[in-house]
């Protein structure tokens, strides 16, 4: 067994006090790692820049340890029976990823601070957290005795998140034989009644899919935080979201994205921890995991958030269509659907996925990858007049692949969208996953199926359809994107700051002062460029840029197409 024991001295210096005791060596040097990344975001990391002075000892005096690699270190045991190692970590990282220590709470990501022992990994790990007498703690992993936590090797230890309090709230609910349990910190006043009524009905949606559920119990770890943020994190067993500002947690907006992001994360407990790509298992948490299937597991899951919430009537089709217009936007704002497919944007995830990047480059696999979902699914539906849809591809993956930890590839995948289909999809998957065929006109379509149509209207916004540039105004007026081939592409930069037009000062007043002029009309820009004053002249086309998209039903739809929107989404065509 390995044990962990983590203790703080000053809660407001963050510093988390770790040790690590290794009994039954008979290595003569022991090899220790901490983990590069974590999975559920596919970049690398590098948690070891957090560390503070590690040092070891046996006997009770030091022995020599030293870095081989900058997250790997080997120790010179020496045959030594029991091994500790000590470190200190820095944890103050306030998000579904990270840790962060302070008077109110102790809330830690295991993966990023806890090292493994090189060849011991499937032992089973004891943490012992030093903690005031009446905090309790909230964690997947059962707490043997107080404040001691039990996993069973050390993968399922950094797979499990938690947070001790002494103000944690708790509520559970029961389905198919698994517990659900949700906690909340912080500052909020929750409405119990209704947070479990819509949970329990969008879980119950959700193992209508699958069947059964991976885990006999499931905790929900809420940060509930008094400023605005959203962020969510997968575990095998559990999930950490970030939100925020707490006291608007039951506003509509609000609850409307605790209710996602918290579908999002429980349908990844089968789409990705169990359901897992090839390449990923088992993962290798020292470095770089590459993968072309990150559609499947961001993607397919992101549609399937907000589209279990819809078919369980937590929310009606009109407020799941504003989601999904929210993703259309993203979608057609995004000039690289032209540049990349979502399957080489999926293996790019480790060079630069989480970041802007350079304009135009990559696409999200989130966003592309839950608008080709959806397509996937209602062209599934018109194929096999509604015998089978995008749930028998995601029942049969859980069942051949996750159910029996078994890898599944980009091939594997395609064969069975063939074989649920009864016919050939490799279009599909030439245009839309590893081509960068736009999706308008082949999503349209498979809308009408479902009495609905995609729907394009001009952007009122002038700068942007006019002239084809956005910016964004908080401080100073600043372009932030360019639309290739408009008025802006060859007149404009990115980090131009706008400063007057037609020599009138700009003063959150740029659309106002478009809006004054013919359509036709060029305009002169004042603008700092790298601190130099210049002007530019922009000219409009009969081009214009950056539309906007929506999902609208049709006015005209068939008793069939009703029929068939009542089977995609469970709720009348009418409603």
């Amino acid at each position: 067994m390995i044990a962990y024991h983590l203790s703080y001295t000053s809660a407001l210096s963050h510093i988390l006090h770790i040790s690590i005791t290794i009994t039954g060596n008979k290595q003569q040097e022991l090899y220790l790692q901490l983990p590069a990344w974590r999975p559920g975001r596919y970049e690398l990391q590098h948690f070891a820049q957090k560390l503070y002075k590690v040092t070891a000892t046996a006997h009770g005096a030091a022995i020599a340890i030293r870095k081989t690699t900058k997250d790997r270190w080997v120790v010179e045991a020496n045959d030594a029976e029991a091994v500790t190692i000590n470190y200190s970590f820095y944890a103050r990282q306030m998000d579904a990823g990270g840790s962060w220590l302070d008077e109110q709470m102790l809330y830690v990501n295991p993966i990023n601070c806890l090292m493994a022992v090189e060849g011991r990994g499937h032992e089973s790990c004891e943490v012992t957290i030093a903690l005031p007498e009446k905090w309790q703690i909230a964690c997947a992993l059962p707490e043997i005795r107080k404040h001691i936590l039990r996993a069973e090797n050390y993968d399922e230890l950094v797979d499990s998140p938690f947070i001790a309090s002494n103000s944690l709230q708790h509520a559970s609910y029961s389905l198919a034989g698994t517990t659900f349990h949700i906690w909340i910190q912080g500052d909020c006043k929750p409405d119990w009644p209704k947070i479990i009524h819509d949970f329990e009905a969008f879980t119950k949606t959700q193992l209508d899919v699958f069947g059964d559920f991976p885990v006999p119990e499931y905790h929900y770890l809420n940060l509930i935080l008094p400023y605005r943020t959203y962020h969510g994190v997968e575990h095998s067993h559990s999930t950490v979201i970030t939100l925020g500002p707490g006291e608007l947690l039951m506003s509509p907006a609000l609850y409307k994205e605790f209710l996602g992001v918290s579908s999002h994360e429980l349908f990844h407990t089968w789409n990705i921890k169990k359901i897992r790509p090839k390449e990923m298992l088992p993962y290798n948490l020292a470095q770089e995991n590459y993968f072309r299937t990150g559609y499947v597991a961001e993607g397919v899951t992101t549609y399937y958030g907000d589209y279990m919430l819809a078919r369980a009537g937590v929310f009606t089709a009109q407020q799941y269509f504003d989601e999904l217009n929210t993703t259309l936007q993203r979608y057609f704002t995004d000039y690289s659907r032209y540049q990349m497919s979502v399957a080489d944007s999926s293996f790019d995830l480790w060079l630069d996925g989480y970041k802007p990047g350079i304009p135009d480059r990559k696409v999200s696999i989130y966003v592309k990858g839950a608008l080709t979902a959806m397509l996937l699914d209602l062209e599934l539906r018109k194929a096999t007049d509604n015998r089978a849809s995008l749930n028998n591809v995601m029942r049969e993956l859980w069942e051949r692949f996750g159910r029996q930890t078994i890898g599944y590839t980009e091939q594997n995948y395609a064969d069975l969208v063939d074989e649920v289909a009864a016919q050939s999809f490799k279009p599909y998957f030439e245009n839309y996953i590893n081509g960068t065929t736009t999706i308008d006109s082949a999503l349209d379509e498979a809308l009408h199926y479902v009495g609905c149509t995609l729907k394009q209207h001009e952007n009122t916004l002038l700068y942007e359809s006019r002239f084809g540039f956005k910016v964004s105004q908080e401080q100073t007026i600043k372009i932030t994107s360019i639309a290739p081939g408009s008025p802006a592409y060859d007149a404009l930069s990115i980090d131009d700051e706008l400063v007057a037009l037609n020599g009138r000062k700009l003063e959150q007043n740029l659309q106002h002062l478009l809006q004054q002029l013919s359509p036709t009309e060029t305009i002169t820009l004042t603008l700092f460029r790298e601190k130099q004053l210049r002007q530019v002249m922009l000219t409009p086309t009969a081009k214009t840029f950056y539309p906007k998209y929506t999902i609208e039903k049709l006015p005209d739809a068939t008793a069939a197409a009703k029929e068939n929107f009542k089977l995609w989404l469970n709720q009348n065509f009418e409603a």
